[in-house]
């Protein structure tokens, strides 16, 4: 008997003791499950995140390229405004250099008449009228004039006048050039 008492809390035991693994083993099963459900509820929230993270980036770089080419065309309109007003400047500066050049022309045309009046005046006439102009202008037509008359109008000249014409005929005069 004793042997089947102890068969029988064998038994007992082994039953207790399986009982006890299964339970165990369906609670590590309703985990693991438990666990997998979650990850995959935990994924399909992060595919989700990540969807909208992909898309609100797609609109962001959208709006970006929207910005950049009206900021392109805006450059573009500025360019061919600078460039129309570049033409309209260098035409209306080519205009104002040819005008310039007319009055250069015209003055010195009037300047040559002027100079070959004098030449043709008596020696004392010419002297004296120059004397009597302003010092620079006096300069300009006795420098035009022919050596051999400007020589004998300067020495019927006061010699205070002639030293100062002198003087003047011997600077330097800068003048701007048109081009």
């Amino acid at each position: 008997m004793t042997d089947d008492r102890s068969q029988e809390s064998g038994v007992r035991r082994l039953t207790t003791h399986d009982s006890r693994l299964t339970t165990c083993y369906l609670s590590l099963v309703t985990l693991l499950v438990t666990c997998h459900l979650s990850l995959v509820t935990v994924s399909a929230y992060a595919q989700d995140d990540l969807v909208k993270f992909i898309e609100k980036k797609r609109v962001e770089l959208t709006e970006k390229e929207d910005a950049l080419e009206k900021e392109d065309e805006r450059l573009k309109a500025l360019r061919r405004d600078v460039d129309e007003r570049i033409d309209k400047y260098t035409k209306l500066l080519s205009q104002i250099e040819e005008t310039l050049k007319k009055i250069e022309a015209a003055k010195n045309e009037r300047m040559e008449h002027l100079v070959k009046t004098y030449e043709a005046m008596p020696t004392e006439e010419a002297a004296a009228r120059l004397s009597a102009l302003d010092e620079p202008t006096a300069v300009k037509i006795i420098f035009r004039m022919k050596s051999k008359k400007a020589g004998a109008v300067m020495a019927a000249m006061e010699p205070k006048k002639v030293a100062a014409i002198t003087e003047s005929m011997t600077k330097v005069v800068k003048k701007f050039p048109i081009k």
